[in-house]
């Protein structure tokens, strides 16, 4: 199943062309200016803040507001330290995971352009780990990336700069059985889904008795802050959140811990303290009169995505999230399901239509 058997070559060239652009937190503009061409197409009126948040508004004159978010940034590293021998250290930009980064091949975004550079790891045949024991399979936090440069003034001279941001050298492409798989899948296809909403609106002339609020946050994967901005300014009555969630059927993955969700078999709601009741079984009896498969999961005291800054905004916003299964999170080979990406679509779109706002 190609996408565009669905979604027309429009979306699908948008879809492509965005995750396989870097957004890194703090550094999202570009990826925003990319969602922001392709959405104002849909809508009358957009805005973006000082800090980044995009979004556009169907229907702007309504007092009553409508969110649906996602958030716009990917997990990156960043320039610390630069040696005398021009080797560079780098911090994570957001809960990445430095086990994959030996080897890899890296995007650096310096003052003159991308530098190209690697992840130099050692032979197995010359490691020590710290009690100097030969052949260690351990992967040390610290690590570092050679850009060819043979000296501390070569890589200045490159444009690198402490602070400049980094990310893997690798992009979008379609596995067998309609899985896509790329970087920052969390949350740019999130992004492309609420498009596709406003695009769904626009198309089929929806008239709405509310303000739609599409909106494309930064800075959600170090603490929400994007959504915590955006909130405040937006304020609005009702709150639709999508973001990923784990795929649990794969090794090392506790289901006891992480419940039982597989891509494929649609989009997952979430009960938890900060999901409105009310919103979330008007969207549970949405799916079902609709016959969307979904799939359910619950938290504790946090989602661990957007939907708290949003649910505990202001004097309080009825919030719901809507999620998309996802596998490798937080990897270079994210792996999400064409039909989930369809069905969340789906979902959120008859969500908004059949929206009780009492």
């Amino acid at each position: 199943m190609k996408l565009n058997e669905y979604i027309d070559n429009d979306s699908y060239i948008f879809l492509k062309k965005y995750l396989n652009n870097s957004s890194p937190v703090g550094h999202e503009m570009e990826g925003q200016k990319i969602w922001l061409e392709y959405v104002k197409k849909y809508v009358k009126f957009f805005d973006s803040d000082s800090y980044g948040n995009t979004y556009g508004i169907i229907n702007k004159d309504s007092k009553f507001k409508v969110v649906i978010e996602a958030h716009a940034d990917e997990i990156s590293w960043k320039v610390n330290y630069i040696n005398e021998n021009g080797l560079i250290y780098c911090l994570a930009n957001g809960d990445i995971d430095h086990q994959i980064a030996p080897s890899m091949r890296v995007n650096i975004y310096g003052e003159k352009g991308i530098v190209k550079g690697v992840f130099g790891w050692p032979a197995i045949h010359t490691r020590y780990d710290q009690n100097n024991l030969k052949d260690s399979d351990i992967i040390p936090e610290i690590l570092f990336i050679d850009c060819g440069a043979k000296n501390k003034n070569e890589v200045e001279k490159l444009g690198i700069r402490i602070g400049a941001f980094i990310t893997y050298d690798v992009g979008y492409d379609e596995l067998a059985n309609s899985r896509i798989i790329g970087r920052g899948l969390d949350n740019k296809i999130g992004g492309f889904i609420i498009a596709e909403v406003a695009k769904l609106i626009s198309i089929n002339k929806i008239k709405i008795n509310f303000s739609l609020y599409i909106v494309n946050a930064v800075q959600e994967e170090i603490g929400h802050k994007g959504a915590e901005i955006i909130a405040k300014k937006i304020n609005p009555n009702i709150a639709i959140i999508t973001d990923v969630i784990h795929d649990t059927n794969t090794p090392m993955i506790k289901k006891e811990l992480e419940g039982d969700i597989t891509i494929g078999l649609g989009p997952v709601l979430t009960y938890g303290p900060s999901i409105h009741k009310k919103l979330n079984q008007q969207i549970i009896r949405c799916a079902k009169r609709n016959k969307i498969d979904v799939q359910y999961t619950t938290s504790s005291w946090s989602t661990g995505t957007d939907t708290e800054a949003f649910a505990y905004s202001n004097l309080g916003c009825p919030s719901a999230l809507i999620s998309l299964p996802l596998r490798y999170m937080h990897t270079t080979v994210e792996m999400a399901h064409k039909m989930d990406i369809l069905n969340t679509i789906n979902l959120i779109y008859n969500s908004l239509l059949e929206l009780d706002m009492k």
